[in-house]
């Protein structure tokens, strides 16, 4: 089943990227988490670095426009479907980058869009 990677999980519950790894959880879907220290939200435990993952559908980020930079690689080689940009993770060059490899780009909020059932 593809999955869907969380970049920028913290296990502070009062961060979105944490109300998004649990509600996706309870919307079903597989996720995956990446961290930049080790945690976990909702049984889903937080990979460190950038580990080697198959079949992610969506990469759903949580880290400012600066911080998403030494990751751009990584992304592009998880070849995912799409990328959500939510608030605070907007980031323009990094989105045409990844429209030119033909991943579908949302500037969207993961929870308002499992709240609408359009996720």
């Amino acid at each position: 089943m593809p999955a869907t990677l969380v970049i920028g999980a913290s296990e502070n519950p009062e961060r979105y990227a944490y109300k998004a790894i649990a509600s996706l959880k309870a919307n079903g879907y597989e996720v995956l988490a990446i961290g930049n220290k080790e945690g976990a939200v909702a049984g889903v435990n937080f990979l460190i670095g950038t580990p080697d993952l198959k079949n992610i559908d969506t990469v759903t980020l949580y880290l400012s426009a600066k911080n998403q930079v030494a990751l751009y690689e990584y992304i592009l080689s998880l070849k995912p479907r799409r990328i959500i940009f939510n608030p605070g993770a907007e980031n323009a060059d990094f989105a045409m980058v990844c429209k030119e490899n033909g991943i579908e780009i949302l500037e969207a909020c993961t929870l308002v869009m499992l709240s609408l059932q359009n996720y």
